[in-house]
């Protein structure tokens, strides 16, 4: 019998024999999931607030490249949900914690940017050439040029987010420990979006806090809506391509008299040559029939040398 070789457990999840790439691409998709949390932000809830954030993304990139006069970019990383001390933990010792007010939510979130981004923007602000900055609290007039300016962001912010969740952000005094800033309890679970923040050379990361329990619900009925809403129009659309394809179906169209009834003995008389009066009146309107249904009325008449029959009503114009 060969010898069996021992793997030491940290080596647990190795390549399976013959299928090394399918192993591999395995191990990459696999995410820790822990049950004692578990996740209230879906795929449905990431894909609305993806929106919002790509919107606000755009048009903060759009701000601070007018504003500052230097070629900035803002693009979305990450959206996920996390507990409020780990997203603390997570943050550098120093940087620009602003607190923001959320009436909608009946809670707080936070936006966040890195010292350094910060006082990057200022120096391009005052008409210095940016790059990297030594690292220090804002003066008395740094810090009303930086209001102004996260005064812009919460209004692109909110914007950003009325067509998905309409709120309203009210900014609070700028922060540089994170440890002092109290939004939410420890083990509160908040939705994190992740912002890669270019401004001029200095690249660094932007996040913004939400609440996640008050937040839920309203995704949850937005997408209520939009359900009702999709609904509405593929109905709309099917009625649409119903008519559009029924249009081109040719359909046997026939001009009828008033019935006359025969008996009969009447009948098995006819020779040619017989006249049978109809008791069809001059001047009243025939039926038009498909199927066997009537569906309007006409009036008989000529088109040059050929007879024809003029619409003059239909049944419906009579409900």
């Amino acid at each position: 019998m060969p010898p069996i070789s021992s793997v030491p457990s940290g080596d647990v999840a190795g390549t399976v024999p013959g299928n090394d790439a399918g192993a591999g691409a395995l191990a990459a998709d696999v995410v820790p999931y822990d049950f004692r949390r578990p996740s209230k932000l879906s795929r449905e809830h990431v894909r609305v607030l993806q929106i919002a954030y790509e919107t606000f993304a755009r048009r903060l990139t759009t701000l601070l490249t007018s504003g500052l006069r230097q070629v900035c970019q803002v693009s979305v990383r990450e959206i996920s949900q996390q507990n409020y001390e780990e997203y603390i933990l997570n943050l550098d010792q120093q940087t620009v914690m602003v607190p923001l007010t959320i009436p909608q939510l009946g809670g707080n979130g936070i936006l966040e940017f890195s010292l350094e981004a910060a006082l990057a923007a200022i120096d391009h602000m005052l008409g210095g050439p940016g790059g990297e900055q030594q690292l220090r609290s804002l003066t008395d007039i740094e810090t009303n040029l930086m209001r102004g300016l996260i005064d812009q962001m919460a209004g692109l912010l909110q914007y950003s987010m009325e067509q998905v969740v309409p709120l309203t952000f009210t900014t609070g005094n700028i922060e540089y420990n994170p440890q002092f800033v109290q939004a939410a309890a420890a083990t509160d679970a908040v939705v994190i979006g992740e912002f890669d923040l270019a401004v001029g050379t200095v690249r660094s990361t932007l996040t913004l806090c939400l609440p996640l329990a008050p937040l839920v619900p309203r995704l949850v009925a937005l997408r209520a809506r939009d359900e009702d809403v999709d609904l509405r129009v593929a109905a709309v659309e099917t009625v649409r391509r119903m008519r559009d394809r029924l249009g081109d179906v040719p359909v046997d169209v026939n001009v009828r008299f008033t019935d006359v009834t025969l008996s009969p003995t009447r009948i098995l008389s006819l020779a040619e040559g017989d006249v049978l009066t109809l008791p069809h009146r001059v001047g009243a309107s025939l039926d038009l029939v498909a199927g066997g249904i009537v569906f309007a009325q006409a009036i008989a008449g000529k088109s040059g040398n050929r007879l024809a029959a003029l619409i003059v009503s239909t049944p419906q114009e009579h409900a």
